[in-house]
Formats: structure tokens, sequence, C-alpha cells
């Protein structure tokens, strides 16, 4: 669009009357061309609103005598919706505060645990797909939880904690505790071994499971569930009795249901428990007990003091600790402790599962329900002590815990 501005005579535009018209003398301006933008090309003129510019109306046109609007009255917020406000992102901040708490502690552990070389099979998506998991615990104590001639020195400590074979200073020590927890993928399942059970232990001779850890710590007790069920383990923890006994207290403890009355009485009488059945709340202390508890001195109930026994009283614990975590009731408890049980929930164990897996652990158990109990049941028992599993039992056993068959021939126990 061409525009042109000529410049008029000093005269109104009327040249001297003598004058002769001549040639049109080149305008004095020059000419500017505008281009169409590559949006505007699409569309088309709104002319109504370039109407609505010139009267005033739009927003950047001139305003008109008599056409201003008046200015709307800003509506204050209420006050208890600004509290509310600052209520929700406090509460956020606090359940933040909570996870890091968690994710650092249980990278921290994990530092811990000796190095399993590739022993372990597993991966850091647990939720995605389930992953066996071996819980193991050492029966060497500290002096809060031994007698005066049981309790072991700090080196010792350590070395059992991460998962290291007996160092030669250090009095042999055995896994006194070996459980399997099926997680993620929205399966929880656990499986108990009993820990006089007899079995081949690769590269030693014949004997209980549980002296696998004496000659080659977590590794070789790794290596020996494996070939004894017939599965692969992804990954390993290992109890801390004085980090599980604060984490119990931290949550205010945990109900169980005992089936019998239990009377014992451990580490020489360093502690001791008597407990009718029915429901209790048990604090850090009662639960490790009822966990290591062997014989009754209770004279009654249907309680004998056997492995199998001792094993389930461990997956009650555990049952406990989920019932604490998930209950409805417990939430405003739960939610205001958040960053202390965050911090003291990993430092219960050493395990291979950090920051990113941990989580995972916690989220399928919340997810994957109860479980129910389970234990390898012997059919008998050798002259010294140990307790025979048959073939039939490890697979009916192991196909319960993975739901499906196992991908390997369960070894089981050799004839005794």
């Amino acid at each position: 669009m061409r525009q042109y501005y000529p410049l008029m005579p000093a005269n109104g535009g009327q040249g001297p009357a003598d004058s002769k018209p001549g040639p049109p003398e080149p305008p004095d301006y020059k000419v500017y061309r505008s281009r169409p933008g590559l949006l505007s090309r699409l569309r088309s003129p709104d002319l109504a609103k370039l109407r609505e510019r010139v009267r005033g109306k739009g927003p950047t046109g001139p305003t008109r005598p008599g056409a201003e609007k008046e200015p709307k009255e800003r509506k204050e917020r209420p006050p208890w919706r600004r509290v509310l406000n600052w209520v929700g992102i406090a509460a956020l901040a606090w359940l933040v505060l909570s996870f890091l708490a968690f994710a650092v502690s249980s990278q921290i552990q994990k530092w811990k645990l000796a190095d399993m070389g590739n022993t372990l099979g597993g991966n850091p998506f647990l939720a995605l797909s389930p992953q066996s998991i071996l819980v193991l615990g050492t029966d060497i104590r500290s002096g809060q939880f031994a007698g005066p001639d049981e309790a072991a020195s700090k080196s010792c400590l350590k070395a059992a904690g991460s998962g290291k074979a007996p160092p030669a200073h250090c009095n042999p020590y055995r896994s006194d505790t070996i459980m399997l927890i099926r997680a993620g993928g929205g399966a929880f399942r656990k499986l108990s071994i009993p820990r006089d059970t007899l079995a081949s232990i690769p590269g030693k001779p014949e004997n209980k499971i549980n002296s696998a850890y004496a000659t080659g710590g977590a590794k070789l007790t790794i290596r020996t569930v494996e070939k004894f069920l017939g599965i692969e383990v992804d990954q390993v923890a290992i109890i801390d009795f004085d980090g599980f006994r604060k984490f119990i207290d931290t949550i205010g403890g945990v109900e169980v249901n005992l089936p019998t009355d239990v009377c014992s009485t451990v580490s020489g009488g360093a502690f001791n428990l008597k407990l009718k059945q029915g429901e209790h709340t048990l604090n850090g202390y009662q639960a490790i007990t009822l966990a290591r508890t062997r014989e009754n001195t209770c004279g009654s109930g249907q309680f004998t003091g056997t492995d199998i026994e001792r094993t389930q009283f461990q997956q009650l614990i555990l049952d406990g600790i989920k019932g604490r975590l998930t209950d409805p009731l417990r939430l405003p408890y739960n939610f205001i402790k958040g960053p202390i049980i965050g911090w003291n929930a990993p430092k219960a164990m050493e395990s291979s599962m950090g920051a990113w897996t941990m989580p995972q652990l916690v989220f399928a158990a919340l997810i994957g329900g109860g479980g129910g109990t389970d234990v390898l049941k012997p059919s008998g028992q050798t002259s010294f002590g140990n307790l025979i599993i048959p073939q039939d039992e490890c697979q009916r056993a192991v196909k319960k815990f993975l739901g499906h068959d196992p991908p390997q021939t369960p070894a089981c126990s050799p004839p005794g």
C-alpha cells in the first residue's frame, strides 16, 4: 500500500498568476511498503475489532468521554483459605523431608554392605517386577542384647553386619534368621528356612544351612540358598538388631497376635518374656526377644520351642511392623514422626537396596497384601539335630513363594 504526503506551496496551492504549468516535480517524501506477517496471511482482517478500537471500546484505542468502565472490586481471600494454603505447603515440605531422610539413610546403609560381587541378580526397578530378597540375621550380639560372656567386639559386629565371614580374631557367627521376601509387581510374600536345616554348602561339607555364614559370610549363604531352593536371589538385607530395636520403638512398638502362651529367657537371663495367648503391643526389646525365642518356660500352651515356631514369630513381627505403618488410626502419629521414622527405618538393616530401590520395597509392602506366613516344614531330623526338608516340600513352598515353578530343580536337603 502506497501513501503520498505532498508538500503544499506557500500560497495555499495557487502559483503565480502568470506561471505556466510545467512537468510535475518529484514529491518530497519516501515510500515505505509494509509486508504482511506469516500468520496475518492466514487470517482474514477483523474490521469489527478495528472499529471498536477507533470508537474507544478496544483495549488499546482512545477512550471516549463517558465510556470509562468502573474498576472491578478485588475480592479478598478469606483468612482461613490463606491459612489452609500454608498448612498444605508445610505438610508437603514435611513429607518431602521424611522421604529424603529415608532415601539418604538407605544409601548410607547400602554403602556399609560388603561387596557381594556377582552373587545378586537384582535391578533397581523392583516396583515393575517382583524380586527375591534374602533377609539374614546373625547370632552375634552386642552388649545390649547379650549376657556378660556373649558380647562381641565392635569390629566383629561390624564384620557380621556387613556380610563378611568371621575374621580370625572373632568367634564364628552364624545366620540366626533366614527369610526370603518376594516383593514387587503387586506381590509381597514371605518364606522362612529353619536355621537347623541340613543343606549342601558349595565347596564345603554338608551341614546346617546357617553354617554357610560362618565360613563364607553373606555371599556363601546366598549361593547356598539359591542351590537349596532352585531360585535366584536378587537382593540381600542383613538385620542390625540395635537398629531394629530403635526402629520398632520409633513407630511406637508392634502389635502381634500370639497363637499360644510364650515364656522365654534369652542371653543368660538378660531378656525375659512372659506373654499370654492373644494380642500384645511389644517394644523393641520385647520384639527382639520374641524373635530369638527357642524355648518355652511357661509350662503351658502349645508352644514347644521348635525352630519352626521361632520363624513364625519372626514373620508375625514383620506383619506387625507393616500393620503399624499402614493403620489409618496411626497416620497422624506416623506423619508427625515422619523424618525420624524415615531415618531409623533403613538403619534396621544393611542391604543392597539403596535410595532408589528401598522406597520401592516399602511401596510393595504397602500394596502387596499380608501374604501370610510360610515356613519350610521338615519331614524328619537326623541324629545330629539337622532338619530334613524333602523335595516335594521344597517344590510346594517355592512355587507358592514365586507364583510359579522354580527355574532350577531345588536341591533341598541331602539324604540324612
